[in-house]
């Protein structure tokens, strides 16, 4: 593609009037980078992989548009032989699947994926446009990672080059990446309320291995900026085995502007139990963008959730909102399973809660929200 076509945007989005939606608002579609076998995500692993993420791609292609990153052509003919081996129908894959020649390194597009940025234009119109973060694989954790750094440009790219499989005209991009301290971001570290609250943990942002040379409050001003955010809302630690330093998808969730869904321990001797109840606490105590305190529902953990004497980052919050309805991961753990699908059905009676058994998918560290990415509708 041309140059001339990438029309990069001076300035925050804040100031050009965009902001990050909340993940409830209408999706055209959603995103996913697909899994490499090569890749280091399931180490001897990856062939049970494939029919997990077939279930949560009918799920979402029953609701909206689905988007895959994969390397090239035979990738792309591999993984449409894996959908339907998975129970992804041809007519669903004809037409809500779209495949996308866009290298990847690893399949988390929550937090190496595009975000997208949304303002209103005359005559009650929405248009969108695209935030580049700095990706650096959580803390340079996993080189390589130049690919997946690029994953928001070349979907700008295929959008403003003509991918008619894409809906919606995109109005530029802003690269934050590019400011004189080269600012990183992962999706999966940010949770928004729609109305000008960003949350997010100390533990992940604050950490030397993302943003050393920036202050806390300069990391504050980042978020606002450039997510359209008027207010931060910050929480401590992430649990145990979250190898990105305490993603906020992991610990507490929005589930609508003014109501918290936060995850909590019930078993005083696991190491968790002490990290929840500070964030808890944190949450009792915190304030909106109006002053105005949350509501503050408590959601189970699912318990000690181990591989290979590894402990696995298993939690409820990983859950997705799509059109109509809410992917929630589970684990095997019938009692805990239940209690969480069940509190989650009584917060959302107009929402579907769909359970995914996600524990193949967790082995790499990662549910749901983590391999996912809206993409909000105009």
């Amino acid at each position: 593609m041309a140059k001339s076509k990438l029309r990069v945007l001076t300035g925050t989005p804040l100031q050009h009037g965009f902001a990050f939606p909340a993940e409830w608002e209408p999706h055209s579609g959603t995103w996913f980078s697909w899994p490499r076998p090569e890749g280091i995500s399931f180490p001897d692993r990856y062939h049970t992989v494939p029919a997990n993420l077939a279930a949560i791609i009918r799920e979402i292609a029953a609701r909206e548009s689905v988007h895959i990153n994969v390397q090239n052509g035979n990738y792309e003919h591999l993984v449409r032989e894996q959908l339907i081996a998975g129970g992804v129908q041809k007519a669903v894959l004809a037409k809500r699947v779209h495949f996308h020649h866009i290298k990847t390194n690893e399949p988390w597009c929550r937090d190496h994926g595009p975000a997208f940025v949304v303002r209103k234009v005359r005559g009650g119109r929405q248009q969108m446009a695209i935030v580049d973060w700095g990706f650096n694989a959580w803390g340079s954790k996993y080189p390589p990672w130049e690919d997946d750094d690029n994953v928001p440009t070349r979907i700008y790219e295929a959008m403003v080059g003509g991918d008619r499989s894409i809906e919606g005209k995109v109005a530029g991009i802003f690269y934050p990446k590019h400011e004189k301290v080269s600012v990183v971001m992962e999706g999966g570290s940010v949770e928004f309320n729609g109305a000008g609250t960003v949350m997010t943990s100390e533990s992940c942002l604050l950490h030397e291995n993302r943003n050393p040379k920036l202050s806390r409050a300069q990391i504050e001003d980042y978020l606002k900026g450039y997510y359209g955010q008027q207010h931060v809302l910050w929480l401590g630690d992430g649990i145990a085995g979250d190898d990105t330093n305490g993603h906020i998808d992991d610990l507490a969730r929005f589930a609508s502007k003014s109501m918290i869904v936060t995850t909590v321990e019930d078993d005083p001797r696991d190491e968790n139990y002490a990290i929840l109840n500070d964030n808890l606490r944190r949450l009792q105590l915190a304030k909106d963008q109006n002053g105005k305190p949350f509501e503050i529902v408590t959601l189970p953990m699912p318990g000690v959730i181990e591989r290979d004497g590894l402990r696995l980052p298993a939690t409820y919050a990983n859950f997705y909102f799509v059109n109509g309805a809410l992917l929630v991961p589970t684990y095997g753990q019938r009692k805990n399973d239940l209690r969480a699908l069940n509190l989650l059905r009584r917060m959302l009676p107009k929402r579907e809660v769909v359970p995914i058994d996600c524990r193949d998918l967790i082995w790499g560290l990662g549910s749901i929200h983590c391999l996912t990415q809206q993409q909000p509708r105009l």
